[in-house]
């Protein structure tokens, strides 16, 4: 075999990839460029995210706390078409990279069932935020906030039999993912993902601490939307279920919800650089 053409032949039935080839190698570097794109462009939404989230705190900004708030922040700014489509060609990117590693992944480590269904749960989120912010760029209309859309999502389901339960079902399964998250973050079970060998210690520990943070702050979101959406089941009222902007602004209504708001501010901006770290550094 040749030293260029690496193969990896599995069981019967399943491809054979042979990496070291031009045209695999071409096409390669086309789809990991892409997934660095993606990751780029989900850094400066959370970065974004985290900017309005802490000008909320300081009763500085009204805006909404989520993409469509970043979007519209991105669009009021000098060369803020050109980042727009940007963010659209990244998004896309990202969803190619991801629906790849669902159909033919690379990596013995995702080639199982559940990591293939991860990555196309990933690359349909991405379609979607790619379809959503070409049209915002195209017509300047960002189709609502998380918050009206997690309404729209409740109502929709509560129409049909069952639908209560459904709902309540699907911020369990919030709740327990957000948990997951943030175990993850805190066991920094990430790392596996980084190829961090040319970084200097500190260095690498700052990069883990970005992604520790910042993952953390991510699945508290998400366990928060996830109880939001349990408190609209319970009372049968969709009108609860909150977003990522509601989410954060119910936090801001707690005691001491100024300075908790802050801290999620600087979760997800770590977050947003963190991702910053995964378009350079990131195993693809």
């Amino acid at each position: 075999m040749s030293t260029r053409a690496v193969s990896r032949t599995r069981r019967p039935g399943s491809w054979t990839r042979h990496r070291g080839s031009p045209s695999a190698v071409s096409h390669n570097k086309v789809l990991d460029g892409l997934g660095r794109a993606g990751f780029v462009a989900r850094g400066v939404v959370y970065l974004l995210i985290g900017w309005i989230t802490l000008l909320i705190a300081l009763d500085h900004r009204s805006g909404e706390a989520d993409r469509t708030g970043a979007l519209e922040l991105i669009a009021g700014k000098p060369f803020g078409f050109v980042v727009l489509w940007f963010l659209v060609v990244g998004f896309a990117g990202m969803a190619a990279w991801r629906a790849m590693l669902a159909v033919r992944p690379h990596r013995a480590d995702k080639d199982k069932a559940s990591s293939r269904l991860t990555s196309a749960g990933k690359a349909v989120l991405y379609i979607v935020a790619a379809y959503t912010t070409a049209r915002f760029a195209a017509t300047g209309h960002a189709g609502g906030s998380s918050n009206q859309q997690s309404t729209d999502f409740t109502t929709d389901l509560m129409r049909h039999s069952g639908g209560r339960w459904l709902v309540g079902a699907v911020g369990a399964g919030l709740v327990v993912g957000g948990l997951f998250m943030i175990k993850g973050a805190l066991q920094k079970k990430f790392a596996k993902e980084l190829r961090t060998d040319s970084l200097s210690g500190p260095a690498r520990r700052r990069v883990l601490i970005l992604g520790t943070v910042g993952k953390t702050a991510r699945g508290a979101i998400v366990v928060g939307a996830g109880g939001f959406l349990i408190d609209a089941a319970v009372r049968f009222d969709p009108s609860r279920a909150r977003g990522v902007d509601g989410t954060l602004r119910a936090l801001a209504a707690a005691p001491l919800g100024t300075v908790a708001l802050i801290v999620m501010a600087l979760g997800l901006a770590a977050f947003g650089a963190y991702s910053f770290c995964e378009a350079r550094w990131r195993r693809l």
